[in-house]
């Protein structure tokens, strides 16, 4: 492991610690790298973290970390994502903290919005990207990407962290455990971030491993319930845990993976009992209202074959919702309007 002797090297405190983990991406580190070296905000440390690469990844990481003394370099055997974001958490010292998937890009003004924008009020999180923020009465969990940190919060709570053997999800959790820390959290939309597709992401390899993620989600589920006990707030956090249930494993996972009937089964008795057991006990009927239609089914329906055909009919009808309130928009006469309601009708009939 490499480290460049911390406060002696630069300016102590600073705005922004970048944490990057990298894994054989030596095709797009460069341009990610880059992409934070081109920031409006210049006050700012990357961390690379190495999480035991094949290809030539350690060799530009090392190759910067030489040419810049912001860019400090961390090697590690492999262990996995998690870990390698939980090791540069631990050498950051910025006041805030983001995290940056190494094959994707931000734009140039991106940290200086993030850290304006959490300055401003104080906040401890800022939702970043308008792709998150549109959710934001009903957010419970971002990815990594969509997160801007308060070092603080962080430090104040050293109980949230990537759980390590976690993936998918993993950033889905440790978000969502910060969501319920605080109430300091502001929504920041104008904020751009590039997602790179290519073939070799985790979420195109996830989405065929449906065996191994069905036998991960207990695992989410037992470690909710972990931390729901430690800090005692099922009762005062029940609608955040019950909308954290209906987009992780309901939405991600049981809607948009293709379970076979048998895992469909077993995934929906699974939810069933977990919201049942730990979350409905202390839902009001108010909280119970702010929950989809599909998901509110599911929770009360026999059987996933109900719920099925059920969803079927629901995904039709809202499919011919949507055309109908495009349809009408295009007889606005005034462009501005039109571009911002068929925003606003996407955005409404994206969600489950």
């Amino acid at each position: 492991m490499m480290e460049k002797n911390g406060c002696m090297d630069r300016p102590c405190p600073i705005a922004v610690s970048v944490v990057i983990p990298v894994y054989n991406v030596e095709k797009y580190l460069d341009e990610t790298i880059q992409s934070v070296l081109d920031q409006e905000l210049q006050d700012f440390e990357i961390i690379l973290v190495n999480d035991g690469s094949s290809d030539s990844s350690a060799a530009i990481c090392q190759k910067y970390a030489s040419l810049d003394p912001r860019i400090y370099f961390f090697d590690q055997d492999n262990a996995g994502v998690s870990v390698a974001r939980n090791n540069g958490l631990s050498h950051a010292r910025g006041e805030y903290v983001y995290f940056l998937d190494s094959d994707d890009t931000i734009e140039s003004e991106f940290l200086t919005g993030a850290y304006t924008f959490a300055k401003q009020d104080d906040l401890d999180l800022v939702v970043v990207g308008e792709i998150y923020c549109y959710r934001a009465k009903r957010l419970t969990a971002v990815p990594t990407c969509g997160l801007f940190i308060k070092k603080s919060l962080l430090d104040s709570y050293p109980d949230i962290r990537f759980p390590v053997g976690i993936q998918p999800c993993e950033d889905g959790l440790f978000s969502h455990c910060l969501f319920l820390m605080t109430d300091k959290i502001g929504f920041n939309p104008d904020a751009k971030y590039f997602y790179r597709q290519h073939e070799n992401q985790n979420h195109v390899r996830i989405n065929k491993e449906t065996a191994r993620i069905l036998k991960q989600i207990p695992n989410w589920l037992e470690l909710l319930k972990i931390f729901y006990d430690q800090h005692d707030i099922f009762t005062s956090r029940a609608l955040k845990l019950a909308l954290f249930i209906e987009h992780e494993p309901f939405e991600l996972r049981y809607i948009k993976m293709p379970f076979d009937e048998n895992e469909k089964e077993v995934l929906f008795r699974l939810l069933q009992n977990f919201m049942r057991q730990y979350v409905e006990p202390y839902l009001s009927k108010t909280d119970i209202e702010v929950l989809s239609v599909p998901f509110r089914y599911f929770m009360t329906t026999e059987n996933h074959v109900n719920f099925d055909n059920f969803y079927k009919s629901y995904r039709t009808n809202r499919a011919q919702q949507f055309k109908h309130a495009l349809f009408w928009v295009k007889f606005i006469p005034i462009s501005k309007l039109r571009r911002k309601l068929r925003k606003n009708i996407r955005n409404k009939y994206i969600d489950i």
